[in-house]
């Protein structure tokens, strides 16, 4: 049925319908009014609508109100209630009257009465969608305090952005889809209309259907959770700053945590300056009001990507900013919160806001970097693609921020000139790196620990003996820190004491290990375990070609021979030093001209790997390599302190590299003499002999009171058989070997004294003089300058 005189298009399916004339005579009737009382049109046209009530009947259809309830009789015989409502056709002598079950009339009142509500809520938001997901009708089409502005005919990529409006879309097209509503589902929006902002939404959506149950699109209940979700934000973003920021002790890695924890969840831009004197650990100096703060670029991050190259880059230095607002208020200790305009207008110079102000940055906030009164630094932030401006709340976070972040830059600070003071005295306790003489070339290196570990107790040295001899020492305190750095200096200036006194290696660790056992003894109780270390002593002769060692639970040396492969000398080893209870052993070995000994700590060695025998091989067989190509040996020494990649590890590490070469058989004389006083003429004749062959007579006359005296002394009181050795180098090395095992001892004769001059003239001709012990017997050496 069509009433187009009343301006009504056919009413709805479940809404009966009906045509009466001025005296109730019914003239039109829809299938739906058939359905509702099951009587066809053809039993109810031409006659009064009034035999379609039940009860009692008025006596004229103008008699009844306009609306109203009224009893239907039923073509069953049954009565059903309707709600009907009547309304004058323009033009027309006719009325059309519209009726629905009473029952249903209800819920259509409820339902409208909650679409009322629904639709005139200001802190809910509701948004009727169709099965493309477009706006049909909502309480937002002109903003309201949930979200931003919803027109009707939108779709969500209208008034979002993409990757929100994405997320949002795959909810709802699964709500209409599966017909599985959804239920505060947490939204964020983002907007891309005016006005901007940033919103985290609660949605909840339900299907909507026709009355056949066909899918019509899906209903949208959105409240507003931005403060709840901003406040766990910034809860989360404090609980990662405390767990990210200052968990180590590098500054440069301290200020890149800090530009990483705020960016891209607090800011698009951000970056740390710092003060020039905190990353050698110094404290920044005070300044005045216009003073320059001397900062540098020492952190960026961007949300977008790459750092703009416009922008000041990390490393440069500040330029010289004018006396504003902005600098007094951060040398104050206030955090300053300004837009764009407010922070070009107080640069003045525009070349210099070029280089701190993003093209799009529309908000900044700096917080100073303070800590125990000092002006470490400042972090900046800027927002460019979030809409929203800095807030206080958001310059209360930044703040807490900034003063966790100052405390994590100080320790770190502190600790850098800890840590340098540290280093400074290992190194000045260290020996010169490299070192040359006729018969050794030694390089020594030492490397510390990495990631943020103190400094260790690992130390090499090289030690010149008298006759061209050479002492080769490595060792490992154990712990780290400045304890076990002055515990190594100690150490370090016990073994070169006791190697002057040319102590064979076994006797030499003997003694050490004793001190060590005395140290222990004077440390405090907490660390007396912990005072212990490992040595390993070579002493290398040029004249026999040989090299004796002792070890004290070090790892072995490596002995590289020209042309060969590198390998680990089999030196037995004893227990570190203060554990005592077994002997030292030695063990000699022959050392061919231009062959390379290693001597490492077990800190070298792990940078080859865990396993120590497979790292030793791994060493052995670089070293092998690096033999081959010939060279000083600064340049072997620095590849083998790089190691296998891998990361770094927390242990120092130390290394000497030794070439060996020999004298020249011509360089060396000697020669052995019986116990009489004959022998003593014999003996300078032979030295003056020798002398004169190597063309140094102008040193005869010395050498032969040498030879003179000591010989005498070795026939007076040791017996033979005597050995007497030349040895020509830049000076001249005289020796003499007997087979008594006392110390020759300097005194100062009287006047009335027949003898006991003899050493005090050897003291006052040679350079330097001593002693040394052998397997059997001694030899006193003495060392003159040579005479042209």
């Amino acid at each position: 049925m069509r009433v187009s005189d009343a301006g009504v298009d056919g009413p709805p399916a479940d809404l009966a319908a009906a045509l009466l004339d001025r005296r109730g005579v019914v003239t039109g009737w829809t299938r739906a009014a058939e359905e509702l009382v099951g009587r066809p049109a053809a039993e109810v046209l031409g006659r009064s609508v009034l035999r379609l009530l039940a009860g009692p009947r008025p006596a004229a259809v103008g008699a009844m109100p306009d609306s109203g309830e009224v009893a239907l009789l039923c073509s069953s015989g049954r009565t059903v209630t309707v709600r009907y409502r009547a309304e004058r056709v323009r033009d027309r002598a006719q009325f059309l009257v519209l009726a629905v079950p009473a029952d249903r009339a209800a819920e259509t009142e409820q339902a409208e009465s909650l679409s009322r509500a629904l639709f005139s809520q200001e802190r809910v938001g509701f948004v009727l969608r169709d099965t493309d997901l477009a706006v049909i009708r909502t309480n937002a089409a002109h903003g309201g305090s949930v979200g931003p502005v919803i027109p009707v005919g939108s779709r969500l990529a209208d008034v979002m952005r993409t990757p929100d409006a994405e997320t949002a879309e795959a909810a709802l097209r699964k709500v209409l889809e599966t017909g599985e509503s959804c239920a505060a589902r947490e939204q964020r929006v983002r907007s891309t209309q005016p006005p901007y902002g940033d919103w985290s939404l609660s949605v909840s959506a339900v299907r909507t259907e026709d009355p056949r149950g066909r899918p019509t699109g899906v209903a949208v209940l959105l409240t507003d959770a931005t403060e709840h979700w901003q406040a766990a934000r910034r809860r989360e973003l404090r609980h990662r700053a405390s767990a990210a920021i200052g968990g180590t002790l590098d500054i440069g890695r301290t200020a890149q945590e800090i530009v990483d924890t705020l960016v891209p969840d607090f800011a698009d831009f951000a970056w740390v300056d710092l003060a020039d004197a905190v990353p050698a650990g110094d404290e920044p100096p005070m300044t005045s009001a216009g003073g320059d703060p001397h900062l540098y670029r020492a952190a960026v991050r961007a949300a977008s990507g790459p750092w703009p190259p416009e922008l000041l880059q990390p490393g440069a230095r500040l330029p010289h900013f004018p006396d504003a607002p902005v600098n007094r208020g951060l040398r104050e200790g206030r955090i300053i919160v300004a837009d764009r305009a407010t922070a070009i207008r107080d640069l003045v110079d525009p070349a210099l806001a070029r280089l701190v102000v993003p093209d799009e940055g529309h908000s900044m906030a700096i917080a100073p970097l303070f800590a125990r009164g000092l002006l470490l630094g400042v972090v900046a932030v800027w927002r460019a693609d979030r809409p929203e401006p800095f807030d206080e709340a958001d310059a209360a976070l930044l703040t807490e921020v900034a003063a966790q972040s100052a405390l994590g830059v100080d320790n770190a600070r502190r600790y850098a000139r800890e840590h340098r003071a540290a280093v400074t005295l290992q190194r000045r306790l260290l020996p010169h790196a490299s070192s040359s003489t006729r018969v050794m070339e030694t390089t020594g290196a030492y490397l510390p620990a990495a990631g943020g570990a103190e400094i260790g107790g690992d130390w090499f040295d090289a030690i010149e003996l008298p006759s061209l001899r050479t002492a080769l020492v490595v060792g490992d305190v154990t712990g780290h820190g400045l304890h076990a750095a002055a515990t190594m200096g100690r150490l370090r200036t016990a073994v070169q004491t006791l190697a002057v006194l040319e102590l064979p290696p076994d006797e030499l660790l003997t003694h050490l290990d004793d001190l060590v056992t005395r140290l222990a003894g004077e440390a405090d109780p907490v660390h007396r375990d912990t005072v212990t270390a490992t040595c390993l002593v070579a002493v290398h002769d040029p004249v026999t070609r040989r090299c004796t060692m002792a070890s004290a639970g070090h790892p072995p040396p490596l002995l590289a021979v020209p042309d060969g492969r590198a390998r680990p000398v089999a030196v037995r080893p004893g227990p570190p030093l203060g554990v005592g209870g077994l002997p030292f052993e030695t063990r000699t070995v022959d050392v061919p001209p231009g062959a390379v000994l290693a001597l490492y700590t077990d800190g070298l060695l792990r940078r080859y790997g865990a396993d120590i025998d497979g790292a030793t091989r791994d060493l052995a067989d670089r070293l092998t390599r690096l033999g081959r190509e010939g060279g000083d040996l600064r340049s072997p020494a620095q590849a083998l302190m790089a190691g296998a990649e891998g990361p770094p590890l927390r242990d120092d590490a130390a290394l000497l590299l030794a070439r060996t070469s020999a004298l020249d058989a011509d360089d060396i004389a000697s020669w052995e003499f019986p116990a009489e006083p004959a022998a003593v003429a014999s003996a300078r004749e032979a030295a003056v002999g020798k002398l004169a062959e190597w063309g140094l007579q102008g040193s005869a006359f010395v050498t032969e009171l040498l030879v003179s005296e000591l010989v005498t002394n070795a026939v007076r009181y040791a017996g033979g058989p005597v050995g007497l050795r030349l040895i020509r180098d830049e000076v001249l090395f005289c020796e003499v070997t007997d087979p008594s095992n006392t110390q020759p001892r300097m005194r100062r004769a009287r006047i009335t004294d027949e003898g006991g001059r003899g050493l005090f003239l050897v003291a006052q001709l040679s350079r330097r003089w001593g002693s040394r012990y052998g397997q059997s017997g001694k030899t006193i050496w003495a060392e003159q300058e040579l005479s042209a």
